[in-house]
């Protein structure tokens, strides 16, 4: 019987750290069409079960697109679980051979699921969403900038300031574009805007970046936006829990979600009231109501119904 093949890449800037389980074999590529042109030709006749890139904040996305693109099976994995994995293996060092090697057997231990990527609409649409993002927090840093300039500089801000303004304006007329439509995503867009907390930003982020809504158990979306818990421990010792890795833009966009919703949604104001009474952290607090958050939103889009107050 042939040997299940399973591929892990590390995805850094200018490089593609890779190895391939069973067996020893490494080998890199540098990140560029080439180098995933190459990575593909040798790949290929391996008949890999699943190639495994560990998401490093938008580096994976063209490497992830080419693979599948040449029918590939890839998944995108959270680096947070990649870590816990390795430090229960005892490989604590960070370098990049060893974690392709671990992030290979990661994926041979834990068979995570192959989800197809985004379509090209949705990948489009991710990448306005992300510019209008980026837009944003120029336009902070640009505010912050104007409290302690000169009078000849702080002009300068305000015209920039402006400039940026009005490239929001043209992005969000863009988003407003792309989701309007499309019949499916509009639909989308309308159930997520019934939740409480839930506006037309952070509703066209998720359906952006999170494709996957709707079709994952709770306990699978929450991993997916890194709102997931994990705790460190050793022997009989329990460390804090912690949330990391994932989506950093969806989870971002779902704590401003929960703010918003401990005060306008009455499930998970009583939700977030709760615990704070119960002696939680507010912040503890804020990343339970979250992951609550995310859970009704994956249900109101799986069952195709707006929000009820009794929908969790």
């Amino acid at each position: 019987m042939d040997a299940i093949v399973i591929v892990g890449i590390d995805v850094s800037k200018d490089r593609l750290d890779v190895a391939v389980r069973p067996g020893r074999e490494a080998f890199f590529v540098r990140r560029d069409g080439d180098g995933i042109a190459a990575l593909i030709e040798r790949l290929g006749p391996l008949g890999p079960a699943a190639i495994a890139v560990e998401a490093t904040g938008g580096f994976e996305t063209v490497v992830a697109a080419g693979l599948a693109g040449a029918g590939l099976p890839v998944v995108v994995v959270n680096p947070a679980q990649v870590r816990a994995f390795a430090n229960a293996l005892g490989k604590r060092a960070k370098t990049d051979p060893i974690d392709a090697g671990v992030i290979a057997h990661f994926v041979e231990a834990t068979k995570p699921a192959i989800r197809p990527l985004p379509d090209e609409e949705t990948q489009l649409l991710a990448d306005l969403v992300a510019r209008r993002r980026q837009i944003v927090a120029m336009i902070g840093a640009e505010r912050q900038r104007q409290k302690r300039a000169p009078a000849r500089i702080a002009r300068s801000i305000v015209r920039l300031v402006k400039a940026l303004e009005k490239e929001l304006a043209s992005l969000d007329h863009d988003i407003d574009d792309a989701v309007r439509g499309s019949p499916a995503w509009r639909d989308k867009e309308d159930l997520l805007a019934s939740v409480p907390g839930i506006g037309k930003t952070i509703a066209r982020t998720l359906i952006a970046e999170l494709p996957e809504l709707g079709s994952l158990d709770r306990r699978q979306v929450a991993a997916l936006v890194g709102l997931a818990p994990w705790t460190r421990q050793s022997g009989q010792w329990r460390g804090k829990s912690f949330i990391g890795g994932g989506r950093a833009a969806v989870r971002t966009a779902l704590f401003m979600g929960a703010l918003v919703a401990a005060r306008h949604n009455p499930t998970l104001k009583a939700f977030r009231d709760k615990l704070v009474a119960a002696g939680k952290p507010k912040l503890v607090a804020i990343i339970a109501t979250a992951r609550k958050l995310v859970t009704i939103l994956n249900a109101v889009i799986r069952d195709r119904q707006p929000w009820r107050e009794q929908t969790a």
